[in-house]
């Protein structure tokens, strides 16, 4: 009887324990969690984005899905953490479905949100039922030059180190800079360029490096859900090189914007939600 009594109390232990380490473990993102829906949506942003930048889309299926909204740890004012990479990012979003038992949800991503949706759907096919990727490529640094090819310790010390030596008005000067060259819609261009000013530069840094690096061409192969890939209207000049990075995605839907630049969600709303409904609804 002591015996059982001891090993009781162990079981009950152990339980508390695994508990205890499921409600601390951090995860490298905040989410939030609207409607109440049979079906599941999960948000990924791009980078240096807030999960802000789904308010419109969202709005569209919270009566019918419920939906989870990620902001990256580090990015638009959430807390920085360790192991900034693509592939930890990946790996942790994959295990926060699971753990939260979300069953076949679609992901929709923009930018490297859009990077890490092809990347959970080709090493988790079981995981999700669709994707829709929103204005991504499967390697950027390709696009430049077909010939690129990863570097396996890739180190990122020299742009981190440029990047955290900015002052702060170095760095939102820069980014006042670079946005208008990734949306048109100017009323968004503030909200936009405070997301990134807001990001830790340390993360801001370590990510661009390492997702610069990253190439899915050949892992992309191994999708087997249907994806919508939803283009801004420049790429179609570019068509036979985009053509020839998703050369090996064999369930994709290709539409290319009509106006606008990088933020489709905003530079082309109504073509935008059109699509994007009709692709989730069906």
């Amino acid at each position: 009887m002591k015996k059982y009594i001891i090993l009781v109390i162990a079981l009950l232990f152990s339980a508390l324990c695994l508990n205890v380490f499921a409600q601390t473990k951090q995860c490298p993102f905040e989410v939030l969690k609207t409607g109440k829906g049979k079906q599941t949506i999960v948000f990924i942003p791009g980078f240096a984005s807030s999960g802000d930048v789904w308010n419109e889309t969202r709005a569209n299926f919270e009566k019918d899905f419920t939906c989870y909204t990620f902001t990256m740890a580090g990015f638009a004012g959430v807390k920085p953490q360790g192991n900034a990479t693509f592939k930890n990012w990946e790996n942790e979003i994959a295990d926060y479905i699971k753990a939260n038992k979300i069953e076949k949800p679609i992901i929709v991503g923009h930018s490297m949100g859009g990077g890490l949706a092809l990347a959970i759907a080709a090493d988790y096919p079981e995981l999700i039922s669709k994707i829709v990727v929103v204005d991504a490529l499967p390697c950027l640094g390709a696009l430049m030059d077909p010939s690129f090819k990863s570097k396996e310790n890739n180190d990122c010390s020299a742009m981190v180190n440029q990047m955290t030596a900015l002052s702060d008005t170095q760095f939102a000067d820069m980014q006042k800079k670079t946005m208008p060259r990734l949306l048109e819609d100017t009323s968004k261009l503030d909200m936009v360029v405070d997301w990134s000013v807001k990001s830790d530069r340390k993360t801001f840094a370590e990510m661009y490096c390492d997702f610069s690096n990253t190439d899915l061409r050949d892992k992309i192969a191994a999708i087997k859900c249907p994806s919508l890939i939803l283009l801004e209207s420049y790429f179609v000049n570019l068509k036979p090189a985009i053509d020839a990075q998703y050369k090996n995605l064999k369930t994709g839907n290709f539409q290319y914007a009509n106006k606008g630049l990088h933020f489709i969600m905003y530079d082309d709303k109504v073509w935008y939600l059109n699509q994007i409904n009709n692709f989730i609804k069906s």
